[in-house]
């Protein structure tokens, strides 16, 4: 009677592990906000800053749209989304002042460099220009085109016209729209924005922020891609040309387009609860009043940066506020390992970062019994689940006819 109890609980077992249903591999939506320095994120406007005319058309409503007496009433005017929502149901890294650093680790602090750090893993010491050369290092995003859950399903784009160069659209096979490039196969709204792009005059090397925000959000509704990165520009642009007032408020329009690309991702189906977001920056910029505005080799805080997370995965811990040192060139293999997958590349690459946990005992008690669970799984197909029941009906027969002889 035991045996036949045991074979029973087997063959339980067998339908059970057969009935695990498969989840969706999670989403990801890759954003660069081009040089916002920490000290904006996790502090807000900068009041010194904020009141130098060299910088500010207007200090006074400057001050009324961004300042304020604390710096948590000065970041959350600049970035309600990130302070409200990503404080709440994510991370975010790199407030200096808690010793919490993230810094790139080439040392040219501009941004090809930056981006090539970020997506391939690797900062490569002979990309030191911002010129557009086609990027010899293979990339996070061509290594996910390359994976049955990904497969032509991995996208990109971006203010900056250097982007196809970065990822290498040519030999990734990555779809790029970038600067003002029109968006093909054309639809009603493509053909809208496409003339707004080229009735545009005097065009630069970066596209207004909102044309690439509007290509990259109407390509979503119509493809939903799997991976998704989408670089804005702008803000990197009034930096350069000392505007700190229309720096702030890029910095603010940003945060707004990411809280609606957010909205629209929990109301879509094909994303709801299932999509990381990983948000941070190429580069720093000048950690001094009157140097905020440049960035390179020589320019003190420019190797500074930052990152938001926030999806499947990621303990909702808000702001760190403990002591540690993360690297730019560790993002790619922390996306990666987000959504169980282990990024090789054509170069060396970074070890993921070990995101904090609310509780580490119990996460690593978590992890050791998926690992046996997972392990027996495997090892307990469906077909040896099979051969041991016989195996167990058989003994047991065998054990009661033995009992009869006896009798």
């Amino acid at each position: 009677m035991k045996s036949f109890v045991f074979c029973l609980l087997l063959l339980h077992s067998v339908f059970c592990l057969q009935a695990q249903p498969t989840l969706p591999v999670p989403n990801v939506f890759i954003i660069t906000i081009d040089g916002v320095r920490w000290q904006e994120v996790f502090n807000g406007a900068d009041q010194r800053i904020i009141r130098n005319n060299q910088f500010v058309q207007d200090s006074s409503l400057t001050f009324d749209m961004f300042g304020g007496t604390t710096a948590m009433e000065r970041k959350e005017k600049l970035m309600p989304f990130f302070w409200r929502t990503i404080a709440s149901k994510g991370q975010l890294h790199g407030n200096r002042l808690y010793g919490n650093k993230m810094n790139v680790s080439n040392p040219y602090n501009i941004s090809y460099p930056g981006y090539n750090e970020i997506i391939t893993g690797y900062a490569d010491p002979f990309i030191l220009k911002n010129k557009p050369s086609l990027n010899r290092n293979s990339n996070l995003l061509e290594f996910l085109q390359q994976q049955p859950a990904y497969k032509n399903a991995v996208v990109a784009f971006s203010s900056w016209d250097v982007f196809p160069a970065i990822i290498n659209e040519s030999r990734s096979n990555i779809s790029v729209n970038s600067g003002f490039e029109n968006m093909e196969p054309s639809t009603p709204t493509f053909e809208l924005i496409n003339s707004v792009q080229d009735g545009i005059q005097n065009k630069t090397g970066t596209r207004h922020d909102q044309l690439t925000f509007l290509n990259a959000k109407h390509y979503l509704g119509q493809h939903h891609p799997k991976v998704m990165m989408l670089g804005f520009g702008e803000t990197d642009e009034f930096g350069h040309q000392k505007k700190y007032d229309q720096y702030l408020q890029h910095i603010n329009q940003v945060d707004q387009m990411i809280a609606s690309l957010w909205y629209y991702v929990q109301t879509d189906s094909f994303y709801r609860n299932n999509s990381i977001f990983v948000i941070t920056t190429d580069h720093g910029r000048g950690n001094k009043p009157g140097t905020w505005h440049s960035h390179g080799m020589v320019r003190g805080g420019s190797s500074e940066t930052w990152m938001a997370l926030m999806g499947p995965g990621i303990e909702p811990m808000g702001e760190i506020q403990e002591p540690a040192q993360f690297y730019q060139k560790q993002i790619a293999a922390t996306i990666a390992s987000l959504i169980q997958q282990k990024f090789t590349a054509n170069h060396p690459v970074a070890s993921a970062m070990e995101l904090p946990s609310a509780n580490k005992t119990n996460e690593a008690v978590r992890m050791e019994f998926t690992f046996q669970y997972n392990g027996m799984a495997s090892v307990l197909d469906t077909h040896s689940i099979l051969i041991w029941l016989i195996v167990f009906m058989t003994l047991g027969y065998i054990k009661r006819v033995s009992h009869k002889l006896a009798e």
